[in-house]
């Protein structure tokens, strides 16, 4: 463990010192879900006696911080703010959740993941001296996993002394354990929609009012065009904290200049646009005057431009092939990653994959290997899902199924697994996948199962859909006329990949998505 003093220091990095921290963090782990109690209130004021346990205080409270939160896009926003930001000259600190493959993603210093070596100093200064004061049989408990992040991300971000923090909230807003910040350069609201309403409330009017809890008194805040109901009660909430609440538009593709944004959708240039507004009002607040004339409407920065357009943000509109395959011949997989996991994500997602199928040469992205694809092969789609237990796959399966057909795309099978990465545990790029295949709960596959096949015979009626490929019989716990439950992701990619093997003229184009978790642990298995 770390001894007192400068972190960042000559800490050694091996495996086995980081698999120890994975293992200390993963006993801070609540409940086998991340909408714990925490999330709703449950003793928050711990929040600021940690930050005094920390001493971190005053570097807090001097810490120039743009706060985002929002249903979808919050994660995207705080991208494109963090690109355009670091391309104006600053030292950027990224805060975002969850991670796909290891924790460190979580914890970005200019638009690169955090040193593992820093990383271990940062965590065991934390962790120390928490330990220390904290004492389950006390009055102060160590912190949940989430707070522990947040906490250290504010460590990190303060020690590494970045100019601007970019704090993504991670459920919510009011309790959200990135809400220890009192005084914000600026706050954003992305698009709010109908998730983890067992925490934040099932009405958009009550969401809206967990996700202004971020707004603070006199602090500048911009939101996105949103439902009546929702943005009623920012409105209020707004006017309740004399907050200058302004709604920012999406952003007008000509301003990039024949360039494409980095994140691929139309959904995205809404977040652009609130990017923009957040970076404009944090400069102008920090007073850096050589951006004060930014206007919107007519042109935008180099600077603005240029982090716009080179943004990344791994897991959303990510194009992958199967390094195991020779993508020469058309008997290969690619891989098409998107961590959607909500109705209105799921439309969007599936108008990316069809413009991905369809016309891959329009689709231009940072996040997309260079995979030529010739729109016209003999092809095959298929669908590898899963989502938590708590969503309803009845909202979200129809939208993605009809917003494909609608453009001419219908999946041929449907693959359904339970994601390999563990609630108990925090994995890292070098820890195992579970191995006990047989001891895995597929109920709530089998589940989704039988909405897809629903689903699938009303929307086809009695038309059928022509399906050249011949299909690996091998281990599957169920399979029906339109999908297929595996015990295990693995087993599901051996299948595609026998699959491609027995077709060689066919080329399998595989939608990954429903899950974050998902699809963190489909670019963990390709890069292994």
């Amino acid at each position: 463990m770390a001894q007192d003093g400068e972190c960042g220091s000559n800490e050694a990095s091996s495996v086995s010192a980081y698999d120890e921290a994975m293992d200390a963090l993963s006993s801070l782990i609540t409940q086998k879900s991340r909408a714990d109690t925490s999330n709703s209130g449950h003793r928050f004021e711990l929040l600021f006696d940690y930050v005094k346990i920390l001493d971190l205080e005053e570097s807090i409270s001097k810490m120039k911080i743009i706060h985002v939160a929002g249903t979808k896009g919050k994660g995207s926003t705080c991208t494109f703010t963090e690109a355009i930001l670091r391309n104006c000259g600053f030292r950027t600190g990224l805060f975002t959740s969850p991670h796909l493959i290891d924790v460190r993603e979580r914890f970005r210093l200019d638009g690169v993941d955090i040193s593992e070596e820093k990383f271990l100093a940062y965590f065991w200064w934390c962790w120390d001296r928490l330990k220390e004061k904290c004492n389950d049989d006390m009055d102060i408990p160590m912190p949940n996993l989430f707070r522990f992040l947040a906490l250290l991300g504010f460590k990190i971000f303060a020690a590494e002394q970045v100019d601007v923090a970019i704090m993504e909230v991670g459920l919510g807003g009011k309790f959200d354990a990135t809400n220890v910040v009192q005084n914000p350069i600026v706050c954003g609201i992305s698009s709010l929609g109908y998730d983890h309403t067992e925490i934040l409330g099932d009405t958009l009017a009550l969401i809206a009012g967990e996700k202004a809890g971020i707004f603070k008194k006199g602090v500048p805040a911009f939101t996105v065009p949103q439902p009546d109901e929702a943005m009623e009660v920012l409105i209020e909430k707004a006017s309740q904290l004399d907050v200058a609440l302004e709604v920012a538009n999406p952003l007008d593709v000509k301003l990039l200049n024949g360039l494409d944004l980095g994140l691929v959708g139309d959904h995205q240039y809404l977040n652009a646009g609130l990017a923009i507004k957040l970076c404009s009002t944090w400069l102008q607040r920090t007073g850096h005057l050589e951006f004060d004339s930014i206007d919107q409407t007519s042109s935008l920065p180099q600077q603005f431009i240029k982090g716009l357009t080179t943004a990344t943000l791994q897991g959303r509109a990510q194009i992958m092939q199967d390094p195991s395959l020779d993508f020469e011949n058309p008997g290969s997989i690619v891989f098409y990653l998107d961590g959607a996991h909500s109705p209105e994500s799921m439309e969007a997602c599936g108008n990316w994959f069809s413009l991905a199928i369809k016309e891959p040469n329009l689709l231009k992205n940072n996040n997309a290997e260079t995979v030529p694809i010739n729109p016209s092969e003999n092809s095959a789609q298929i669908l590898l899902f899963n989502c938590m237990s708590v969503r309803d796959p009845q909202l979200l399966l129809p939208r993605l199924l009809k917003t494909c057909v609608g453009h001419g795309i219908n999946f041929n099978k449907a693959l359904f697994v339970p994601n390999m990465s563990l609630y108990t545990k925090v994995g890292s790029t070098t820890s195992s996948f579970p191995q006990t295949e047989s001891l895995v709960d597929v109920s709530w596959q089998l589940t989704l199962q039988r909405v897809w096949e629903n689903i699938v015979s009303s929307e086809r009626g009695n038309s059928s859909v022509t399906d050249n490929a011949e299909y690996s019989e091998i281990s599957v716990v169920k399979s029906c006329e339109n999908s297929v439950v595996f015990a295990s992701l693995p087993l599901a990619i051996k299948w595609l990949r026998d699959t491609a093997k027995h077709n060689k003229s066919v080329r399998l184009k595989v939608l990954v998505t429903g899950s974050l978790h998902l699809v963190g642990d489909v670019i963990k298995l390709l890069k292994k």
